[in-house]
């Protein structure tokens, strides 16, 4: 089984649950003996994971037909892509693009991110997508979220096989309600167009159905899981600079992470004891505001805003963590509390998420009821015997949330679509 999948982000070089989420799906797929991944994103960096599957950067397959000299391609792209590929690449070029702007080998230049002008990098993207899809054969076209659903429609048009979608989250998430109709008309476009929709939860399976108008049969829900921890990870021993308890934030502080609710959860905590520090660990749009609540409620010797962390800083927060805290408004799934339960780190996490259907062994209350989150909070610090039984229970639960059963079940989507 040949996929060709099209996503935006991948390890190492990740802003978010996006690229770590597609990074253990395929992973988990990859150990099916039979399957063959090519994982399409914007722009490689020469130090992704190619060990099971195999990555292309848009902004190295050629629009324009340039008669560039190997030696040239080599010293530019070998890292990324076999100069061989890159001739192929060439000779498939179907349109004449020279009205986009390519640098001297007629590739499209991406930023890999999520620039001011991503309409644009979607759109190129997807032109990028029909060179791919004519050079070589596939079986089935994945898309990873809505910023690849017109590549993956694309595709499919070119090569006429499946496409399935996989919906990591809508915009009704990311929002809280105030859709974005450019956004939303490119999700509901890729919806459309597919022939299957995998959903990360239930959660947002009923979105899907109910906001965009999309047939029940042919939408399924395939939860996360987690990749198991490495000996690097598992080595870590950070030592406290404190002897406080520490309550953990970790993610992008946007309004769908509900991050003034962990701050005034956090100043119901602090009126109560002295012996609990706060730290909101990530970056975003609404992070200025949050310094500021934090000052204006006078909690700034107890409260901590270390930035962006990834791989292996993130581990070493949790792990001098006392407690997680993910208070979600709207979380399609959320892979980071099952970090956290697997480096032993009691979670609480918002009924508003898709984990939450998932994991048992996780203290699971409304996002809004900062009461109850404080109270959760005080407990687990104050009373040992709970702690312990969340850090066992949690982590036994979360190790048995396995990416290859992930994989099985996509696989048989696959198979459904092909056979």
């Amino acid at each position: 089984m040949k996929a060709l999948m099209f996503g935006w982000e991948f390890p190492p070089h990740i802003l978010g649950g996006l690229g770590t989420a597609s990074y253990g799906l395929t992973k988990g797929m990859a150990k099916q003996p039979d399957m063959d991944i090519t994982f399409v994103i914007p722009r490689p960096w020469g130090d992704e994971d190619q060990s099971f599957l195999k990555v292309i950067g848009t902004c190295n397959v050629p629009v324009v037909r340039y008669d560039v000299p190997l030696e040239k391609v080599k010293a530019k792209f070998s890292k990324y892509v076999d100069p061989q590929e890159y001739y192929d690449f060439r000779d498939h070029i179907y349109a004449d693009f020279r009205y986009i702007k390519t640098n001297e080998f007629g590739c499209i230049e991406f930023s890999g991110r999520y620039p001011d002008n991503l309409l644009q990098e979607i759109n190129n993207y997807s032109i990028v997508a029909g060179v791919i899809a004519r050079t070589y054969n596939y079986d089935i076209i994945h898309s990873h979220d809505w910023l690849t659903y017109p590549a993956g429609i694309h595709a499919k048009n070119i090569l006429g096989k499946p496409l399935v979608v996989h919906v990591h989250a809508t915009d009704y998430d990311r929002s809280r309600g105030k859709v974005n109709p450019q956004v939303y008309g490119i999700e509901k476009d890729g919806m459309d167009n597919a022939d299957h929709i995998i959903c990360v939860s239930d959660l947002t399976r009923k979105t899907v159905i109910e906001k965009y108008h999309q047939d029940p049969r042919k939408v399924s829900t395939v939860h996360n899981a987690v990749e198991p921890l490495s000996p690097e990870i598992m080595a870590i021993k950070p030592e406290k600079r404190t002897k406080d308890k520490i309550v953990t934030f970790l993610g992008r502080i946007t309004m769908q992470k509900g991050p003034e609710y962990f701050v005034e959860t956090a100043e119901k905590v602090i009126k109560r004891t002295k012996n609990i520090r706060f730290v909101m660990a990530g970056s975003g749009d609404m992070m200025e505001q949050m310094v500021y609540l934090v000052a204006s409620k006078g909690m700034s010797d107890r409260f901590h805003f270390p930035g962006f962390m990834k791989g292996k800083q993130v581990y070493e927060m949790l792990k001098r963590s006392d407690v997680y805290v993910m208070p979600s408004v709207s979380e399609p799934f959320g892979i980071s509390p099952l970090e956290a339960m697997q480096c032993g780190i009691p979670s609480i996490i918002s009924k508003q998420s898709g984990c939450a259907e998932i994991l048992d062994k996780a203290i699971k209350l409304d996002y809004w009821d900062t009461e109850a989150m404080a109270d959760a909070i005080y407990s687990i610090c104050t009373y040992p015997a709970m702690a312990d039984f969340l850090q066992k229970e949690g982590k036994h639960e979360v190790d048995n949330i396995k990416w290859e059963d992930a994989g099985l079940k996509v696989r048989k989507i696959y198979d459904e679509l092909c056979f």
